[in-house]
């Protein structure tokens, strides 16, 4: 079993590190907030006080960070993984972040000897939590095959999907396509609450037909509920959906479904509510439908 520094302990890391711990490798655990260290550390894991610290012993340092500013701090500022690469020479990032500053930063750590691997996931908190997360890695096929046995702690699909980068730039397809998903879910339930259908006998046939999808099978009851409850709040949606809509600035592309599922998840934060789950989409349609008031 491997020695891992592991660095953020928020929504997702936690049920990621705590998979690594039940697989029995040897954590040294890292995250601003000293109550989700202390946590850690009271169920075996060596706490760190530094990004340096966390690094020092381990074969491979694990990141699961908010957002692009954030690795960076990690990777490149003072005390960070560039100035003090782990013993292992190994960097795994599992955030989703920019894929031109994922680039930029394995260049970065390959001038001091050390491979990055830039491994962003999907499945939300549950698939944090059960082992189950698809895990899109970019890098090279050493840092990659270096990063196997960790990653296949932590999900079912594992994949290399190309050179540094290249598992940002997939992620970032992956999320046009869920939010586009949970925005034709919102307008489903809308059309037949109106015709005054059962939401529940509605959703039980979709799952059943062409329709169906990982986000009507997991988050569809909430949005029949009306739960607007996180896992995966909005604000790191818009996060996404940005770094989505940068791309295809970058390359010159028109993506039009993108622009409209962003608008409407603005709408969403304009209202308050970017500390809800991503399927609270249903409330932006809702006041769209003049639905707010009307049983499920």
């Amino acid at each position: 079993m491997a020695s891992i520094g592991f660095i953020g302990l928020g929504t997702m890391g936690r049920g990621m590190a705590a998979n690594l711990l039940a697989a029995g490798h040897e954590l040294h655990v890292h995250d601003i907030r000293r109550e989700a260290v202390e946590e850690f550390s009271a169920r075996g894991a060596k706490a760190a006080g530094s990004v340096a610290e966390a690094a020092r012993d381990a074969e491979a340092v694990v990141l699961m960070l908010p957002d692009t500013p954030q690795v960076e701090e990690v990777v490149l500022g003072p005390g960070g993984l560039v100035e003090s690469p782990p013993a292992g020479r190994l960097v795994i990032d599992m955030s989703t972040i920019s894929a031109a500053a994922a680039r930029s930063m394995a260049a970065r750590l390959e001038a001091v000897g050390t491979a990055m691997v830039d491994a962003p996931v999907s499945g939300g908190p549950q698939g944090a939590e059960s082992g189950s997360l698809s895990i899109m890695a970019g890098g090279t096929g050493a840092g990659f095959a270096a990063a196997q046995p960790i990653l296949a702690a932590l999900g079912t699909t594992v994949r290399h999907v190309g050179p540094p980068g290249a598992g940002q730039t997939v992620k970032a397809c992956n999320q046009l396509v869920c939010a586009m998903n949970l925005q034709a879910i919102c307008e489903a339930l809308a059309l037949g609450r109106a015709a005054g259908l059962d939401l529940e006998l509605l959703r039980e046939v979709l799952l059943g037909g062409a329709a169906s999808s990982w986000m009507l099978q997991n988050l569809g009851p909430k949005m029949i509920a009306r739960d607007p409850s996180a896992g995966f709040r909005i604000d790191l949606k818009l996060k996404d959906l940005r770094l989505a809509g940068e791309l295809g600035f970058q390359h010159g592309l028109p993506l039009p479904g993108l622009a409209l599922a962003t608008s409407l998840y603005l709408e969403a934060r304009a209202h308050g509510e970017g500390a809800n789950g991503n399927q609270a989409l249903f409330r932006v349609y809702d006041r769209l439908t003049n639905q707010a008031g009307e049983a499920s």
